[in-house]
């Protein structure tokens, strides 16, 4: 059997591919477990404290939840660029301070609140890039330094007495009626569509990809032409702007006082929120969905440990538990990968 060939004949174009990349499912199964995790966690809360389910146990778990994912975005870019920052709590005191003190003392409305708060923590986290991206030094040493400036600064501010006497000027964002529409804090609210934003930048843009091409390998990103000093820069001046805001969602669930214990240990929260969520330690690979079910998944074994009436050494023994597998799974990924 022959084939007769037209030479007339126009030559045939191969199959043009789409010039779009293949992106990774929107959910990955590690958020996958989180989600179950999750379902089954409140399922037995419920059963076992039917009160679990009511608004006036999830309102607040959801009002809790908010700062710790709200800065938990910003850590996460931070982590997924090669970084750390422990400086987070120090950060929430000066902010939360400044704040308090400008509201009571000058009358500041709930705009100049937000706009002092923010300005603040975008200060603090250009001081902490400017050091990590140019001084060439490793940033657990810069922002553990920093951690203890700032307390130490916010301590000053504090003069050895609670703010005490604050107006009700940010009861918008608090766990009140007037800081929920239809039910949902607008604090959570907030979170969640600045989740959802940071999610799509990631994925979607050449910008959010650069941050993980950092983490992955730096002076391969260099070569490549990313402006690495820029872009680690930057993510501690998103994440001072977050903690700015995340500390007036702090200020306006808290009393008509605030104390020198504001921020304490926040950013060990932060930072276990980002890690069980699935964000490598190592950096270049990272998920602001699993940092919000990360952080969801934090507050709930706190608010079900409390709930139960169980010891409250035991939600830190849970949380730890959490982290180490986390850890440890994506530790054996890596090396999976590696030997692939």
């Amino acid at each position: 059997m022959s084939i007769t060939v037209d030479p007339n004949a126009a030559p045939t174009a191969p199959p043009v591919r789409g010039r779009g990349r293949v992106l990774p499912a929107p959910v990955t199964p590690a958020e996958m477990v989180l989600i179950l995790v999750l379902v089954v966690l409140w399922a037995a809360l419920a059963f076992a404290t039917p009160a679990f389910l009511s608004a006036g146990s999830i309102i607040p778990l959801l009002v809790e939840v908010a700062p710790v994912a709200l800065i938990g975005i910003g850590m996460t870019f931070v982590i997924i660029a090669g970084g750390i920052d422990v400086s987070v709590g120090g950060a929430i005191m000066v902010c939360s301070v400044v704040t308090a003190k400008l509201m009571r003392d000058q009358g500041l409305p709930l705009v100049l609140c937000v706009v002092v708060a923010i300005a603040t923590g975008a200060v603090l986290g250009l001081m902490n890039g400017l050091l990590i991206a140019y001084g060439r030094v490793h940033a657990i040493i810069i922002t553990f330094g920093t951690a203890n400036v700032f307390l130490f600064i916010g301590l000053q501010i504090f003069a050895s007495q609670p703010v005490s006497g604050m107006p009700s000027t940010l009861a918008w964002f608090g766990r009140g009626v007037d800081g929920q529409t239809l039910g949902v804090p607008h604090s959570f609210a907030i979170t969640v569509l600045l989740a959802a934003a940071a999610w799509w930048y990631l994925r979607h843009t050449a910008g959010g990809r650069h941050f993980l091409g950092i983490g992955g390998d730096a002076v391969a990103a260099r070569l490549a032409g990313i402006r690495v000093q820029r872009r680690v820069l930057l993510t501690y001046v998103i994440t001072g702007v977050l903690i700015g805001l995340a500390s007036i969602f702090t200020l306006a669930k808290g009393t008509s006082s605030l104390d020198q214990s504001v921020g304490n240990g926040q950013e060990l929260a932060v930072i276990a929120a980002v890690v069980i969520g699935g964000t490598s330690i190592m950096g270049g690979r990272g998920s602001v969905l699993g940092t919000l079910l990360g952080a969801l998944l934090v507050q709930t074994v706190k608010s079900g440990v409390t709930q139960l009436g169980w010891p409250s050494q035991l939600s830190d023994l849970f949380v730890g538990i959490f982290i180490v597998l986390a850890v440890g799974t994506d530790l054996l990924r890596q090396r999976a990968r590696r030997a692939v």
